[in-house]
């Protein structure tokens, strides 16, 4: 049963990835986005750390703090092209709130087999090796989706899930440099 859930859950996140943005970007502009930033990461690379969490860690990651910090989870997997397409707004969002009360979280649901490089390259290449936790997807549960996310049923990526105290917003699907910067905004406002 394991076996077959697990091969289920990859199978929807695979599927689910290549799903439609609610947000259109042109080629030229995503494209120009990209190298721009991707000269940026570089410049200001991050050693990736090769930490995993269980889903329980992760529960208690995404739960309120009780404090003022605004905390952005991304899931995203390397494989994912909207995930990656999505990668360089939030480093750019990184470094523009620097030393402000906002914590970036990037969890890898790639596959174990691809942590130790294909992920460390990726997260190093873009500069968010010390930002990126591994999440194993098929130690979820079905009954992880609904304890944490009210929106997200786990069949597709990227998925942003932005707290600050008991106010949460939830986007399924890849974010655009505006959409991600408006969200932000909008939750850096007194916890609830």
């Amino acid at each position: 049963m394991k076996k077959f859930f697990a091969s289920a859950t990859a199978l929807l996140v695979l599927a689910a990835c290549n799903k439609k943005e609610d947000t259109t970007i042109t080629d030229e502009s995503a494209t120009s986005e990209v190298q721009e930033d991707h000269v940026i990461a570089e410049e200001t690379a991050s050693p990736f750390r090769k930490v995993e969490v269980t889903p329980q860690q992760a529960t208690e990651m995404l739960a309120n703090k009780n404090n003022d910090t605004l905390y952005v989870t991304n899931f995203f997997a390397t494989w994912c092209g909207p995930c990656v397409k999505e990668v360089p707004h939030f480093r750019e969002k990184m470094q523009e709130l620097e030393g402000q009360p906002v914590k970036f979280t990037f969890v890898s649901l790639d596959e174990k087999k691809e942590w130790d490089e294909t992920v460390k390259n990726f997260t190093e290449k873009h500069g968010i090796g010390a930002n990126t936790v591994l999440l194993d997807g098929a130690a979820l549960t079905p009954q992880f989706f609904p304890a944490n996310f009210k929106k997200w049923d786990g069949n597709s990526i990227p998925f942003t899930f932005i707290r600050k105290g008991d106010r949460t917003d939830e986007t399924v699907g890849m974010m655009s440099k505006e959409m991600l910067s408006d969200k932000i905004t909008s939750m850096q406002g007194p916890a609830l």
